[in-house]
């Protein structure tokens, strides 16, 4: 559209603009090099641009974006809740001309308005790992079933603990009722078999198994400090649920520095290379994998496809949610539940 061109040195202000914001621009043949101009402009925007897991989605995507010959662009914000600079970064991609934008909402809902305004523009919106909310809001979803992955290492746990009383700890992202945090949180414990109430909402359940939750911005030092909250709350915690690996893995400094690793059993979702290590050395019982380069290399071949055919308008979801699988990886696998051994997830994880 006329209003969305500008001159090659006003879009590179613009995609260099923004209070805040990260930004790493990838050339993927020479988009912006000054001889590829006529290469389709695509965005990725991520939570942060450090995660393990989204430095591999980002890799993922210039890979594909090379065989492709598209002019990928990333963006990432300082933080799992970083919504501003996620709707900067979409801004900046819409003013630069892109043709789709792949982004991994940090607020599943306060990103809506950003990204009605890009389709409104003819740019098609794809989330990749956490859906938005509504997950109409894009053109579509390609992420790993984040209940699903809850529910895998609830079963597992569940099996697990069979024959103990369940002292159940939750390491959750954040208090902000992030759709992935909730969305794994209330697997797992719907895999436990814990009525959650509201399958929406995490913390409102009214069961005395549990022990408590608390936020760890799903880092490795949040971990451990929300860990060592809760040991002081509660020493007969025996179980701990981790929104992710880095999570995990602070936690179980917590526990073993309180002397209870043999009596705590940790369970997590990612299928970072460092996590399924934990896996192999029994600091991890049991994670979901994921797969964040078929995440970015599905997204980004639907955005090509989309552009080859012309760009059409972008008024409605076509495509709905992809779900790009999940694996349970742990070394102590139950019976009814399918799993692979943490040498097999060696060679399938990330990071």
């Amino acid at each position: 559209m006329a209003d969305r061109v500008m001159p090659r040195h006003r879009a590179l202000a613009a995609l260099s603009a923004g209070i805040g914001l990260t930004l790493l621009l990838t050339s993927c043949g020479s988009g912006i090099s000054g001889h590829g101009d006529d290469k389709t402009i695509v965005g990725l925007v991520t939570k942060t641009n450090d995660n393990p897991f989204y430095v591999k989605m980002r890799e993922g995507a210039q890979k594909k974006a090379r065989q492709l010959g598209v002019d990928l662009r990333t963006f990432a914000g300082k933080g799992q809740a970083d919504n501003d600079s996620q709707v900067k970064a979409i801004e900046n991609l819409v003013a630069a001309g892109a043709k789709g934008i792949l982004i991994t909402p940090a607020d599943s809902g306060a990103i809506i308005p950003a990204i009605e305004r890009a389709r409104k523009a003819g740019v098609m919106v794809v989330a990749l790992d956490s859906p938005t909310e509504p997950a109409s809001a894009v053109d579509a979803t390609f992420a790993t079933d984040n209940r699903l992955a809850g529910r895998m290492i609830g079963k597992w746990a569940k099996a697990r603990m069979h024959g103990k009383r369940p002292k159940v700890a939750l390491l959750d992202l954040s208090s902000e009722q992030v759709k992935v945090d909730v969305l794994r949180d209330q697997g797992f414990l719907e895999g436990f078999g814990i009525d959650v109430r509201n399958p929406n909402r995490i913390g409102d359940e009214r069961d005395s198994r549990i022990v408590g939750h608390e936020v760890t911005g799903a880092n490795e030092e949040g971990g451990r400090d929300a860990m060592e909250k809760l040991l002081q709350k509660n020493g007969s915690i025996n179980l701990v649920y981790t929104i992710n690996e880095p999570t995990a893995a602070g936690a179980y400094q917590a526990v073993k520095a309180a002397g209870k690793q043999k009596d705590i059993t940790i369970v997590s979702v990612d299928g970072g290379c460092p996590g399924v290590k934990n896996v192999a050395g029994g600091v991890i019982g049991a994670t979901s994998m994921q797969f964040p380069v078929k995440m970015a290399a599905e997204g980004l071949a639907a955005v090509a496809a989309h552009a080859k055919d012309g760009g059409k308008d972008s008024g409605s979801s076509a495509q709905g949610f992809t779900n790009t699988g999940v694996s349970l990886i742990t070394d102590t696998p139950v019976s009814g539940l399918d799993s692979q051994k943490s040498d097999w997830g060696l060679r399938h994880c990330w990071g």
